[in-house]
């Protein structure tokens, strides 16, 4: 994980011609609002912060799928695909993580540090709550928030002769198409064998990812700064079938065996799904392009998961207090 400094009216540095956007300028501060407009306290949300944006002349940019749910005036309309974050010093996210990883498939190309306002659930990738709305925006007008360049994964697919290209930024998922069926593959970690498992799927992911679907599935909790790959086993039946945490410059991969019934479909964070058929593979990689999440202030991911996942740490001292009890007992 790599933190860098960001300021006012600093645009993603990747950029190439695009014709939405060809009117503005250099000098121009707009921020790409992406939102989940099925959610009313979203739209609240959103509205809000492109009103207070706009008194501070920052331009909003809207994608052309939400503006009509949205109906904010003066806001740039763009299509939502990968040019619509372009030039965008920042894409604000309202919603959950699902919006926040539909939002990533906006600005993984051209750089553009995304930051989550959560109005879902867990919100894990998500910098702020509703009711920091406020605080977020001043943050944001001030230039006050560094960015965060996370690990993402490659994925490669052969099946039928046919080849996919994809990544994804959690997790990607191998599992069965048949509820009744189990997968039969072989596991290989830098082109050499592992083991073979019967199983209902099996989890690749990053370390943000850690905190998501590898997480459910039994995998470990991995610190988001360190580089690594894992791949966790979805109810394997087999003695050697535990979560493993791999080397970043390795390459993981599966086979689907040519007797498994049914196949297979590959889910890359739980979106863009991929048929797999008996006798296909996958390999996963460190992907070539991170996405950057913009952070407001500076604190352990320790911390994180306490708040997340709503972790009970009565009891704990700290280190003042654990000071002063030690002072106290000295003659």
């Amino acid at each position: 994980m790599t933190s860098t400094s960001s300021g006012p009216g600093e645009a993603a540095t990747a950029t190439h011609p695009s014709d939405s956007v060809s009117s503005i300028t250099s000098t121009q501060r707009t921020v790409l609002l992406v939102v989940h407009t099925g959610r009313p306290q979203a739209v609240e949300v959103a509205c809000a912060v492109a009103r207070q944006l706009a008194a501070s002349d920052v331009a909003v940019r809207l994608l052309d799928t939400e503006a009509s749910d949205l109906d904010l005036e003066a806001a740039e309309i763009v299509p939502a695909d990968g040019d619509a974050a372009l030039q965008c010093e920042l894409a604000v996210v309202v919603g959950g993580d699902g919006t926040i990883l539909r939002a990533a498939e906006l600005t993984r190309l051209v750089g553009t540090p995304l930051l989550g306002i959560n109005v879902g659930h867990v919100g894990f990738l998500a910098e702020a709550e509703p009711a920091d709305v406020d605080t977020t925006v001043q943050a944001i007008i001030a230039g006050s928030y560094v960015v965060e360049d996370r690990l993402t994964l490659d994925v490669a697919v052969v099946s039928d002769g046919k080849s996919y290209s994809g990544w994804a930024l959690n997790e990607a998922s191998v599992e069965k198409a048949a509820r009744q069926r189990m997968l039969e593959v072989v596991v290989e970690i830098d082109n050499r064998p592992l083991s073979r498992w019967g199983c209902d799927g099996i989890v690749f992911a990053t370390p943000t990812g850690s905190t998501a679907y590898a997480f459910s599935a039994g995998g470990p909790v991995v610190w988001p700064e360190v580089q690594a790959l894992l791949m966790v086993p979805i109810s394997a039946h087999a003695l050697f079938a535990r979560p493993m945490v791999a080397s970043v410059d390795s390459t993981l991969a599966i086979e689907i065996l040519a007797q498994t019934a049914g196949g297979g479909v590959l889910w890359c964070d739980g979106r863009r799904p991929v048929e797999l058929l008996p006798g296909a593979r996958v390999e996963v990689r460190r992907g070539k392009h991170a996405i950057r999440l913009a952070r407001l202030r500076a604190g352990p991911f320790t911390d994180r998961l306490v708040v997340k996942f709503d972790l009970p740490v009565s009891g704990w001292r700290g280190a003042a207090e654990r000071r002063r009890a030690v002072s106290d007992r000295a003659p």
